[in-house]
């Protein structure tokens, strides 16, 4: 690359990031859609303007950093603890179905491999793609509908964010199994090992920044300092423990999230996350995407992808619902709103990317599962609540994970 390429390179990905999200946002999709169309069209794929490099991969790589620490700093933990085993037992059938749904459809397809095998390990990272919810579409659905903070809507929300800090775990697991030779104990005790440092990091952590916060409320040194802990965090996961780096960086963010000022940290990253790493790493999907090896095959694995991405969550956290005493119609609302997908699914793949356990071309399939899950969704649960009255009885609200 020339000495200043990349500077033509950022305004490319940024000018048409921001077009093509606000077109996404006003066809009723989710605007990471957009940006990731940018790629596309701006990448290789097709007028070939931007071409990958070193410089746009670190780049993205701090923005998938940024986009867990916000997720993390999101997180209500208070309201997450009061939700109680009912979300917890949602979300771990709504990680399990498709995990298992995911990994067979992989192999019904490419054949059966044997257990550790590279082939069985690409099977079981095609699942865990499929695990993590994206409530956001949900959301807006759900205050349109005036459902948002009624029972069912709460026990969605819930259990999403418990769904996303599970999928990371089985993300941080998978990633740790890569290596055919690798002792399942020495995962497992890295792993045992990394929470026991999260939590006293974050312990020690928490009591400064709560400290800091009291002294100097709404400073910007707070953000600076959060945002460095974050940096050491996904540094040292992957340093020290052999984690993905954005394992600990949702751990930062969860750490911080109960302090007076988190919203304001959160509005600070936010500023660097949106305008300029945040396209960057949703462009970049788009950049790395390729159709030239979209042979017939991959076509039929794209759509077994998405029919069992979609029906897997429906199934897994629609008959949990129903097992805890829910009626049919409520319960197929708690699964079509864990359906959706969006951020966590590309930063899953762009991890699964970087570390060989996922070909480039299935971003494709990605993709489509992220735009048919974001226009369904709505739709479907426009139609379960037709004729119901509003919620009465507000339930405390439970912020989003994506």
């Amino acid at each position: 690359m020339e000495s200043f390429e990349f500077l033509k390179d950022l305004a490319l990905i940024i000018v048409s990031a921001k077009v093509l999200g606000l077109v996404a946002h006003k066809l009723k999709a989710p605007q990471v859609v957009g940006e990731i169309i940018a790629g596309l069209i701006i990448g290789p794929s097709a007028l070939g303007l931007v071409g990958q490099s070193d410089f746009l991969s670190r780049m993205a790589e701090i923005g998938v950093i940024l986009i867990m620490f916000g997720a993390g700093l999101e997180t209500n933990m208070k309201d997450l603890m009061k939700t109680g085993p009912k979300a917890l037992l949602v979300a771990l059938v709504g990680v399990f179905v498709p995990l298992a749904g995911g990994a067979l459809t992989y192999m019904l397809i490419y054949g059966f491999s044997e257990w550790g095998s590279e082939g069985f390990m690409r099977a079981v990272f095609i699942g865990t793609i499929m695990t993590a919810t994206s409530v956001g579409i949900t959301v807006q659905t759900l205050k349109e509908l005036g459902h948002l903070k009624g029972r069912i809507g709460t026990l969605i929300l819930s259990s999403a964010i418990i769904d996303d800090i599970i999928g990371i775990i089985v993300l941080t697991f998978v990633v740790g199994f890569k290596d055919p030779e690798s002792d399942p104990l020495d995962v497992v005790g890295r792993t045992g090992l990394f929470l026991l440092f999260s939590v006293l990091v974050g312990i020690l952590s928490y009591y400064v920044f709560k400290f800091i916060d009291k002294r100097y409320p709404h400073k910007r040194r707070i953000p600076i300092l959060g945002l460095a802990l974050c940096m050491i965090m996904a540094y040292s996961a992957e340093k020290f423990f052999g984690i993905a780096d954005i394992t600990g960086a949702y751990v930062a963010g969860l750490i911080l999230c109960n302090l007076r000022d988190s919203e304001y940290i959160a509005e600070k990253m936010d500023v660097s996350s949106y305008m300029m790493f945040g396209p960057v790493f949703f462009a970049s999907i788009g950049l790395k995407t390729q159709f030239d090896g979209f042979t017939p095959e991959l076509l039929l694995f794209s759509a077994a992808f998405v029919f069992t991405a979609l029906i897997t969550k429906v199934i897994g956290c629609g008959l949990t619902a129903k097992l805890l005493g829910n009626n049919f119609k409520d319960s197929l609302k708690v699964g079509v709103g864990m359906m959706t997908r969006g951020e966590v699914a590309l930063i899953v793949s762009q991890k699964g990317l970087s570390v060989g356990l996922m070909e480039p071309t299935y971003f494709t399939s990605v993709i489509l599962m992220i735009i048919v899950s974001s226009i369904s969704t709505p739709i479907i649960l426009k139609l379960l609540y037709r004729g119901e009255d509003k919620a009465d009885t507000p339930a405390p609200a439970v912020q989003t994970t994506q």
